[in-house]
């Protein structure tokens, strides 16, 4: 059996107790002014601070996440868009080549067109067939879109210059047969109107041929006594005509002549362009002096045709 418990006890100096006695004494004594309201209102903002930091990290760490998602998201758009942009490169390339060939093909075809179109038996077969005057409202669309994106210079031996040249020397060989003139004004004036308007449209100097074809077709529908009447009454079309003797090209000059001689030659329509008239016979004189012979065969001709006013009937 153990013994009674027994007390222990520590030995301390005087001295150390003294001492020890004297710091909790200065403890008790500063304690309270240190631990005041402000520390502890610090302790606890220091708190608040860390909580609201642990949370700015969760949220940094949320927003990395989202950060690395819409980057990835982002490298596969390029990537998609870099796809795309390869699709539409090779499509703008194909567009191209159909361009180019359909121009190719459409040259070739009109060319072929305009060389068989020369017999009256070819253009009776072209009239008689369903799609006749929308092959002609086509070719006018054709015609003056081509001139509406002219360029300065343009090299009429292009393949698209070819395809135009012949659709207007299809519409120039149609016009030189009577039906082909009765079908052309009762059924495309349209398309006489948009010859008229190409006229001064077509840059001074540049598209020769065309203009001398579109010249020659109505040249052709002025034989047509509905036709001559039309283009009598069309506002602008002598003042057109008047422009192009000013013209550097010798063909285009001859057949504006033509043309106009063809229009006054009728009495009537003589009166009614009479005034209009005036204002080309400078020019007309001027080719009756000057000029390459023909020019000047045709001025002279068309000078003493329109001599002096026309006799009211």
């Amino acid at each position: 059996m153990s013994g009674p418990l027994e007390a222990e006890f520590l030995l301390v100096r005087r001295r150390d107790l003294e001492r020890l006695t004297t710091e909790v004494m200065q403890m008790k004594e500063f304690l309270p002014q240190i631990l005041n309201q402000d520390l502890l209102e610090g302790v606890q903002r220091l708190e608040v601070a860390e909580s609201a930091l642990e949370e700015r990290e969760l949220d940094c760490e949320h927003i990395k996440a989202r950060l690395q998602a819409t980057q990835s998201e982002c490298l596969r758009t390029k990537e998609e868009n870099l796809a795309l942009l390869l699709q539409v490169t090779e499509l703008r390339e194909q567009s191209v080549q159909q361009v180019d060939f359909c121009t190719q093909m459409g040259s070739a075809l009109c060319t072929l067109l305009w060389g068989v179109s020369n017999r009256e038996e070819t253009v009776k077969i072209i009239l008689g067939m369903d799609k006749t005057a929308d092959f002609f409202i086509l070719a006018g669309q054709t015609v003056s879109s081509f001139v509406e994106t002219l360029v300065v210079n343009q090299d009429e031996d292009m393949e698209e210059s070819r395809f135009v040249l012949g659709l207007a020397g299809t519409i120039t060989n149609v016009a030189a047969v009577s039906c082909g003139r009765d079908f052309l004004m009762s059924s495309c004036r349209e398309l006489m109107e948009q010859w008229i308007q190409l006229l001064g449209k077509i840059r001074p100097g540049s598209c020769s041929r065309l203009r001398v074809l579109i010249l020659m077709s109505l040249y052709n529908v002025s034989i047509h006594r509905e036709g001559l009447l039309w283009m009598s009454r069309y506002t602008g079309l002598m003042s057109q005509l008047q422009q192009l003797l000013t013209d550097p090209d010798n063909e285009v000059c001859l057949h504006a002549l033509r043309l106009i001689q063809s229009l006054v030659l009728e009495p009537e329509v003589l009166r009614v362009l009479w005034e209009e008239l005036q204002q080309c016979l400078p020019h007309i004189q001027d080719f009756s002096l000057n000029g390459n012979p023909e020019l000047q065969k045709m001025a002279a001709e068309l000078l003493e045709e329109v001599r002096g006013p026309p006799v009211e009937g």
